[in-house]
């Protein structure tokens, strides 16, 4: 007589099995997108040197010479120095430590005030999610770089002001697109029967709804680190980011304008540095967004 074996119960190792395809697909679809995997190579890179900058400078950025001020790129400075003398390679490699801080903070803030309450917003509808997206709508009404300038202006110069001010300027864009996830979800068959188990709404909402929002929110987060980096340059050329003697992109910029007849490779490498940063979130955006379209593993 022949022994019917009964079906294999789900464990932790297919639980990662399956974690690990999916990791190994994604991998192979940005390898197949070269565009893509050159932003993941040049966001990893900039990481590499925000997280390695004390063993990659080879000078003191805050080191003064006078003597050395407005040099052009030479063995010494491979990259020149500023208007001080300082070494403008160790000032940009420290400066991405500098941009990599900021941007993880505001977009840290941004997210945990946007996700809740879009989320809110999405699944409790009709009053609570009129007025949950007219209060983001005051927000969007101000243009972004006047708002952040104007949050910067009153809070005064520093870290935690950048903070703030990028990261209510990004709170809206968190919302709307939690708003518009959750609202399609909530429609479906298994929050249904998470509802007849006798979840309550919180759990349905932040254990089972929120989780499949995650894809279009890598997206915008990928997005968000490269808009919060120029918009700290930005507010940093405009004497409102952090203040000197900093190690920060933007200053650096400020800082050699009024020289840029005597010395315009000062103000080359920063604005450079500033745009391919830029460019390595907006492919690694793009990568992300190519991974998560289903589509991408049906070929």
């Amino acid at each position: 007589m022949k022994q019917e074996t009964l079906p294999r119960s789900w464990t932790a190792a297919d639980s990662a099995h399956s974690y690990l395809q999916r990791f190994v697909g994604a991998c192979q679809v940005i390898a197949r997108n070269r565009l893509a995997l050159f932003g993941v190579i040049i966001v990893g890179t900039w990481l590499l040197t925000a997280l390695l900058a004390p063993f990659m400078a080879t000078h003191d950025p805050y080191e003064i010479n006078i003597a050395q001020r407005l040099k052009s790129p030479s063995a010494d400075h491979w990259l020149g120095t500023d208007y001080l003398g300082r070494d403008t390679y160790t000032r940009i490699v420290f400066g991405a430590r500098t941009a990599f801080q900021v941007a993880i903070g505001a977009v840290f803030l941004g997210a945990i005030f946007g996700i809740p309450i879009g989320a809110i917003a999405g699944f409790a509808g009709r009053w609570v999610d009129a007025g949950l997206m007219r209060f983001m709508d005051a927000i969007i009404a101000f243009p972004g770089r006047l708002l952040a300038i104007a949050l910067v202006a009153s809070l005064g110069g520093g870290l935690y002001s950048l903070y703030i001010a990028l990261g209510i300027n990004s709170i809206p864009s968190y919302a709307r697109i939690v708003r518009g996830v959750v609202m399609s979800q909530k429609q479906k068959e298994y929050v249904e029967a998470a509802r007849m188990t006798g979840e309550s709404n919180w759990s349905i909402l932040f254990r089972q709804v929120l989780p499949n929002c995650l894809s279009p929110l890598l997206v915008r987060v990928s997005l968000d680190f490269g808009n919060a980096i120029l918009a700290e340059s930005s507010l940093s050329f405009l004497g409102l980011g952090l203040p000197p003697p900093t190690a920060s992109w933007g200053l650096m910029l400020k800082e050699v304008t009024p020289f840029l007849q005597l010395q315009p490779m000062a103000a080359f490498f920063p604005g450079l540095t500033i745009s391919l940063i830029i460019l390595g979130f907006n492919l690694l955006g793009d990568g992300l967004r190519d991974v998560f379209d289903p589509r991408q593993y049906e070929r």
